[in-house]
């Protein structure tokens, strides 16, 4: 089977590149021929840069590119501003020229917020309209999406989780990093921006330190380009405020993979006081190195969170404090937490997992025909 997928890609900085690789990767290792047409600066094996965000003519490079690998199959991966103006709109003559040769797409929808905004349930209901199946991560994604779409519609949309590794922490990770050895690591990483809350930790971290003298907080993040700079200055001031601040390190600059998963190794437990999230891929990479949360009440953590048991979910900014002094002070607890996470991902979100759902997603779009003998699908 040969399935070409549309998506940003590595080394492009951006979680839908990340997730893309890691999903391609599992694919290929269960013998599936893998295309990825991308936006200028991805790279990789069989990965051809056709398009850039603002392109007028984006669909028609993407279609372009991609009908000369004749592909049994499209995958698309979406997110509002990855494909133009008005929301990505331009992508959508794309999905109608696959259509109109015959080529079965199937389009994940990256975002799906629960309460949505007007112009989001616009362009969603467009997009399933001209996809043959519509892949969301989590089952809130799918009822947000039954409140707009018909029930034929809804025929189309199926759930297969955000895929995580299965790896092991990186060693010496905080020698690495110029971190203290013997302090308790309380760790928020990510992009700055305001839905991200990071404010919230800066402003609980006294609290914290309190009760547990050794903790000390990492930030580590950046901002894309000059985007939410003030709310970054923000930031930055309320470090340079706290009274703890002499126990908050920033981690900053560009974080490669291989940087990222050493910031986590060197952690203890990572805080997610999001205000609001689709999904979470940061979630997602704790679970695989088995580091304990602690995550705002926030249905697409909570849900993930509930499920692993691997951390808890703070409804308030007591519940917050509590919670992370726990899981810091109770060995016992820290480790069936961790446990937990590793449990969970190799179960049921393993990369190799979530591959073998789009593969059974795949093959029922592929037309087999019925010529009353011995059909072989080779991959």
């Amino acid at each position: 089977m040969r399935v070409g997928f549309v998506s940003t890609f590595p080394p492009i900085e951006c979680g839908i590149a990340t997730y893309t690789q890691y999903l391609t990767d599992a694919l290929r290792q269960k013998n599936t021929d893998v295309y990825v047409v991308c936006h200028w600066g991805g790279a990789g094996r069989q990965v051809f840069p056709a398009f850039d965000y603002e392109d007028p003519d984006l669909a028609e490079r993407i279609f372009s590119t991609m009908v000369r690998f004749t592909p049994d199959v499209v995958h698309i991966q979406h997110e509002f501003g990855l494909y133009g103006k008005n929301f990505g709109a331009n992508l959508i003559p794309a999905l109608i020229q696959f259509r109109l040769v015959g080529i079965p797409v199937v389009t994940t929808l990256h975002t799906v917020y629960e309460k949505m905004p007007p112009q989001h349930a616009i362009l969603l209901e467009n997009l399933i309209q001209n996809s043959d199946r519509v892949v969301v991560s989590e089952a809130y994604q799918r009822d947000a999406l039954q409140r707009i779409l018909s029930p034929e519609l809804m025929g189309r949309v199926v759930v297969i989780p955000h895929g995580a590794r299965e790896v092991d922490p990186v060693p010496d990770a905080r020698c690495r990093l110029a971190l203290p050895e013997r302090k308790k690591v309380i760790l928020m990483i990510g992009y700055f921006r305001p839905n991200k809350n990071f404010e919230r930790i800066i402003d609980l971290f006294p609290e914290i330190k309190k009760q547990v003298p050794e903790a000390i907080l990492v930030l580590a993040g950046k901002i894309r380009g000059k985007e939410f700079r003030e709310y970054r200055n923000i930031l930055f001031e309320k470090i340079r405020r706290s009274p703890e601040r002499e126990s908050i390190w920033l981690i900053r600059g560009q974080l490669p993979q291989a940087v990222f998963d050493t910031i986590l190794s060197a952690a203890d437990v990572a805080v997610l006081p999001y205000k609001v999230n689709s999904q979470s891929g940061i979630l997602a990479h704790c679970l695989a190195f088995g580091l304990p949360v602690v995550v705002s009440d926030v249905i697409s953590l909570r849900g993930p969170v509930e499920r692993s048991q691997a951390g808890r979910v703070a409804r308030t900014d007591r519940e917050f404090v509590n919670h992370v002094v726990e899981i810091l002070q109770d060995a016992a607890l820290h480790q069936r937490l961790s446990e937990n996470a590793r449990q969970y991902v190799r179960n049921h979100i393993s990369w190799l997992k979530v591959a073998e759902q789009h593969l059974t997603l795949y093959r029922q779009l592929i037309e087999i025909p019925d010529v009353s003998s011995h059909v072989v699908l080779v991959d």
